[in-house]
């Protein structure tokens, strides 16, 4: 089967999903002019297959059968693999306008995290999980489809177990067993693209014990599910921009929901893990030792456009020389090379695992995403300094194409000899749009939080390290045990 066209994943969109926007649902995403920025930046992904400059990245032969697939389906087995998939991935993001393209990537990202997991639960409890996800796998590759990822519950009381809440709906959980199936309850949050995607996976978000034996649940489901009810995020809900003001908020868009499982029944063949609590934490892990070269890699061109804008901002102010900026250039430039170094490292070290399989060096990736996390609001700052006040206070699109105030603003906000007016409003309103807009705060909140907190990089690094070893070190120069 040939992989799908834009025009085809777009037509698959068309379906009875229940998704509310602002207390109005929606009939028809593909409709909805919000939603319809979303699915054209989702569809970067299938322009990619069709670019005879990307094709080669873009798709690989199956390497059982030879047939075409999506790269993003292929199960990285040597450094190489995970090598290109992280060129994909940030090939994408940058076509896309230095956002993520999240569906497929995210969507392997589970599906890889499955495969290697149920394999370990039906070794050690004899269920029949991993058969189930090989098909379902094969089913999405032959098909070439996306996805949204639920993982994250609501939670309520973060201090308390998923058992132990007062209301047991803040972690999804199952309400009743079936001979055919599963009914699920409750609610995940930040599912991205469940708009306009056609498949969901949902994980565990953490390791369970055996009194939250019913929370401890996987499955994939269509998003026009009876019972699944999508409530799509207000924030940056912008319909109308242009691309003089905003030159990257107007042709990209993710939407997130509020993601609730009104009893949903899961059909047999579609679970993946039912009630398989020592499994729980293992799960969620596998998935997220992919998802955070995903997060790295997808942050490069955001990174290089950072650095990019600064110096052209500084350029066209005249002041890239003046030592301070030079040293704030610098700062820039080697923070995005950082990550760079970091990401290439991480999938140069790969570490083998489960059915030949390799993972990203966990050490290395975790390293990453929080050397990003932590130092990007200092990127920011470095920016916003080197572009000046005006970055908040300049002129729109009308005051600039005006008869009347367009030669006034080409006159007094000229920059450097040779930087009109015009010139520099427009690199100004880039950095706007990225730095302090909705959209701008949306990427701020993103470095903290998507695709795991810096604590949990953090804790993940801790028990990574090989403390054992560095620590024998010391001991043997200190002389101890030696006497």
């Amino acid at each position: 089967m040939p992989l799908r066209t834009a025009a085809q994943y777009r037509e698959s969109l068309k379906d009875d999903r229940v998704v509310y926007f602002r207390g109005q649902r929606i009939p028809d995403v593909t409709q909805h002019p919000l939603v319809q920025v979303a699915i054209d930046h989702e569809a970067t992904d299938y322009r990619l297959v069709a670019d005879p400059r990307f094709r080669d990245l873009a798709v690989v032969r199956h390497p059982d059968n030879g047939e075409e697939m999506s790269r993003y389906f292929l199960p990285p087995r040597s450094a190489e693999d995970l090598l290109q998939r992280s060129a994909l991935i940030e090939t994408a993001c940058r076509e896309g306008g230095a956002l993520v393209v999240l569906s497929k990537v995210v969507g392997s990202d589970g599906l890889f995290g499955l495969l290697r997991t149920t394999k370990k639960v039906d070794a050690a409890l004899g269920t029949s999980y991993y058969p189930r996800v090989k098909a379902f796998y094969d089913y999405c590759w032959r098909n070439d489809l996306n996805f949204a990822l639920a993982q994250t519950d609501v939670k309520g009381d973060r201090a308390r177990r998923p058992s132990a809440q007062a209301d047991p709906d803040l972690y999804l959980r199952i309400v009743e067993e079936r001979r055919d199936g599963i009914v699920v309850r409750g609610a995940k949050v930040h599912t991205s693209n469940t708009t306009h995607a056609n498949e969901m996976i949902v994980l565990p978000t953490r390791a369970m014990g055996e009194e939250d034996k019913a929370y401890a649940v996987a499955f994939a489901i269509p998003l026009a599910t009876k019972g699944l009810k999508l409530i799509m995020s207000g924030y940056g809900s912008y319909t109308q921009r242009n691309p003089f003001d905003y030159p990257v908020s107007a042709t990209v868009k993710m939407t997130e929901t509020l993601t609730i499982f009104d009893d949903v029944f899961v059909p047999n063949e579609r679970i993946f893990l039912k009630g398989e609590w020592q499994f729980a934490g293992a799960l969620a892990l596998a998935f997220v030792e992919y998802h955070r070269l995903t997060a790295i890699s997808y942050k490069l061109p955001f990174l290089d456009l950072l650095v990019g804008a600064a110096r052209l901002v500084a350029e066209y102010n005249g002041i890239e020389q003046v030592a301070h900026v030079r040293e704030k250039l610098f700062w820039l430039a080697s923070y995005a090379e950082t990550i760079r170094a970091l990401t290439q490292q991480a999938c140069l070290k790969a570490v083998p695992t489960e059915l030949g399989m390799v993972i990203p060096n966990p050490a290395l990736v975790n390293i990453a995403k929080h050397h990003f996390a932590a130092h990007f609001h200092q990127a920011l700052s470095h920016v916003q300094d080197l572009a000046g006040g005006i970055l908040v206070t300049g002129p729109a699109r009308e005051d600039v194409q005006s008869e009347e105030t367009g030669p006034l603003i080409d006159k007094y906000l000229q920059g450097k000899q040779g930087v009109s007016g015009k010139e520099r409003v427009r690199v100004l309103n880039l950095l706007q749009d990225i730095t302090t807009s909705d959209f701008g705060g949306y990427h701020a909140v993103l470095a903290l939080h998507a695709e795991g907190s810096m604590e949990a990089e953090k804790l993940q690094l801790y028990r990574e390290y090989d403390w054992q070893r560095a620590v024998a070190y010391a001991r043997r120069l200190a002389g101890l045990g030696q006497e």
